[in-house]
């Protein structure tokens, strides 16, 4: 790619490339005579006003194209890659990785182990930093790639080796110290596996974290996720209740040391109107994901204690934010109602998909809206994943096999499903009506006879589905795929 160029696939009418000739075939080779690794340099390098562009035709004919235009002003391109390069792939053999848990037959893409600080930044991955080359992180710190989400699992080196099965993995947790002394903001992840890297060996890579502050904005700890396809891979074990109510105490202890250390020495500044973290304002900073208090038993923490869902992505906060936001989109909802500045379709009842894990809170929720509206009633149907294993019961990774299963198995019953389905958009591959195991949303139509309604990421989105409203745009939020 680097000596032919990159390919470009298509031109933006009336833009820049599209005025000077460019087409889709042809291929750019270099800007201002500097050769282009990927979007991160194409940006860099096009953001000034006046720039040389060589594009290369298929039959090998240069041109360069000289260029003024706005500082902003793009040049109108978009390419065969989005990154302009191709993805990094993962050179461990994580004990913990899901994907060695996948069946066979799946769509290719789902094998695919990425480990590419790009799209650390890009789209919220974590990175190993096992791959990562003195080259690559300049590069970090060049362009301000941050936040830079790494999979930290552990800070004992030795045992990091073990865990990620790669004899680098020690040695790679220095590189930590580099974008630290750069300023580049950090958020870690520890992904838990019983008898591993928890009790002692938690606190101490917790107390090590500590040292990365304020550029090491947050941490999560998750626990390690076990599908029934494990045949031939490391014997790992579920934790228990009294292990979540251990793990969520070290957590707890050390969110409330951090936070007074942190609230003694921080100064803001004068008009401050949020916390600067990178300044050091206090936070909690290390944090337990939702899955540990509803294994525990405990309450979720108050929305307060998520130092603004920093760590949503991994599942930290997500029941509480959809909590508050429900909360107050009811609340709203209610007076435009009597308002009557909306109009409600009228009786309503319809079935809400969930996995186990969110399926009481979801429950709870639902019977909040309806005891405002209670022209709309909801039965939640608990969706059982027998297709990775019972252990494995979040919404996010549910089939359409196992929901068809589901909505079946509740006909035989006799449960009345009402009218229509709720459907996570998180059980659906982003931008698309495909689930995991490939069956499409048309399909489960189809062999339900029950349409489907998509349901956002938030708490609006609940209220509105269940009133029967239409639904409003869908912000982009991250989520698992």
């Amino acid at each position: 790619m680097r000596k032919k160029g990159h390919l470009i696939s298509a031109v933006e009418e009336d833009s820049i490339a599209w005025e000077m000739g460019v087409e889709p075939g042809m291929y750019l080779v270099a800007v201002n005579g500097q050769e282009v690794e990927d979007i991160f340099d194409y940006r860099f390098l096009m953001d000034d006003t006046s720039v040389t562009v060589l594009i290369r035709e298929e039959n090998g004919e240069e041109t360069l194209l000289e260029i003024e235009k706005d500082e902003d002003e793009d040049f109108g391109v978009s390419f065969e890659s989005p990154l302009m390069s191709g993805y990094r792939s993962c050179s461990n053999r994580c004990i913990f990785c899901f994907i060695d848990q996948l069946p066979k037959g799946m769509r290719p893409s789902l094998y695919f182990k990425d480990d590419d600080s790009r799209l650390s930044f890009l789209q919220g991955n974590y990175v190993t930093l096992t791959n990562l080359s003195d080259h690559d992180l300049q590069r970090i710190i060049r362009y301000r790639m941050e936040p830079i989400n790494i999979s930290v699992q552990t800070t004992n080196p030795e045992l990091r080796v073990k865990m990620l099965r790669n004899r680098f993995a020690g040695e790679a947790l220095k590189k930590m110290d580099v974008l630290k002394d750069a300023g580049i903001q950090m958020n870690g992840q520890i992904v838990l596996c019983k008898g591993w890297n928890d009790g002692a060996e938690l606190d101490r890579s917790i107390r090590d974290l500590t040292a990365y502050l304020p550029e090491m904005v947050s941490v999560s700890v998750v626990p390690v996720g076990l599908s029934r396809y494990r045949e031939g891979l490391t014997e790992l074990q579920p934790f228990t209740k009294a292990d979540a109510e251990a793990v969520i105490d070290l957590i707890e202890s050390w969110q409330k040391r951090i936070y007074a250390d942190l609230a003694a020495s921080y100064v803001p500044e004068e008009g401050e109107t949020e916390p600067d973290f990178l300044r050091g304002a206090p936070r909690h900073f290390i944090h337990a994901s939702d899955e540990w208090y509803i294994l525990a038993g405990r309450p979720l923490p108050e929305a307060e204690r998520y130092d603004g869902y920093l760590q949503y992505e991994n599942g930290v906060g997500m029941l509480r934010l959809l909590i508050t936001e429900t909360e107050e989109a009811l609340a709203a909802y209610k007076e435009m109602a009597e308002k009557r500045e909306i109009s409600l379709p009228g009786q309503r009842r319809v079935t809400n998909i969930s996995g186990t894990l969110a399926a009481p809170y979801i429950r709870a929720l639902t019977e909040q809206i309806s005891a405002v509206f209670p022209e709309t009633s909801v039965n939640v149907l608990p969706v059982e994943n027998h297709f990775f294993g019972e252990r494995i019961t979040v919404t996010g990774l549910l089939t359409g096999q196992d929901i068809l299963r589901a909505v079946k198995g509740a006909k035989e019953t006799g449960t009345d499903l009402g009218e229509e389905l709720l459907l996570p958009v998180t059980t659906l591959r982003r931008g698309e009506h495909v689930f995991l195991d490939d069956m499409t949303m048309e399909d489960l139509m189809r062999m339900t006879g029950l349409p489907v309604r998509i349901v956002g990421t938030e708490g609006e989105d609940l209220v509105r589905a269940q009133l029967g409203l239409e639904p409003k745009e869908e912000k982009e939020r991250q989520y698992y795929e």
